[in-house]
């Protein structure tokens, strides 16, 4: 995807080749996340949405990976970071649907950035590490979205009661 796409009014795509030019090193897809959403007009907007749709989801990690699934088991919730691939990523202004006016891609959640990285905040469900299966209450990305990394959600260090939008 790229700058070839329409856009909205006010929205500001970065020139062709920037992305490319400033790549920098390369991450590693640790394996993918399975979802019952075919393809993004089908994705829920967010994890609230997902989790009010019922639909859970499921995390498979690739065998050379799965020793460090080790220990996870004791977290309720975890930290999932994946690969958006097939987002556009030269936009710097958008204009959300939902929003009265343009805005800068580092105040929005849109999966159209420089670097397409989607994260959410998931419950364990279930745990297979041999199988290298992970179950979990809901997923909000397109079912094969590559799986960059997981971390445990820690409340005590994670969370900010007193954060404002």
């Amino acid at each position: 995807m790229g700058a070839s796409e329409d856009t909205r009014p006010g929205e500001i795509a970065v020139a062709a080749g920037t992305i490319e030019a400033a790549a920098g090193e390369r991450v590693v897809f640790i394996g993918r996340i399975r979802s019952a959403w075919p393809d993004r007009d089908s994705a829920p907007r967010n994890l609230r949405q997902a989790r009010e749709l019922g639909e859970r989801g499921r995390v498979e990690i690739d065998p050379p990976f799965r020793p460090g699934l080790d220990g996870i088991g004791r977290f309720s919730h975890l930290v999932l970071l994946y690969w958006l691939d097939r987002s556009r990523r030269d936009l710097v202004i958008q204009t959300p649907r939902h929003a009265d006016a343009p805005r800068g891609v580092f105040a929005l959640r849109s999966p159209v950035r420089p670097n397409p990285i989607g994260m959410g905040i998931v419950r364990l469900l279930s745990l297979d590490i041999g199988a290298g299966l992970l179950e979990i209450d809901a997923i909000d990305c397109i079912d094969g979205t590559p799986l960059l990394d997981i971390k445990p959600y820690l409340p005590s260090t994670d969370a900010f009661p007193d954060a404002v939008t």
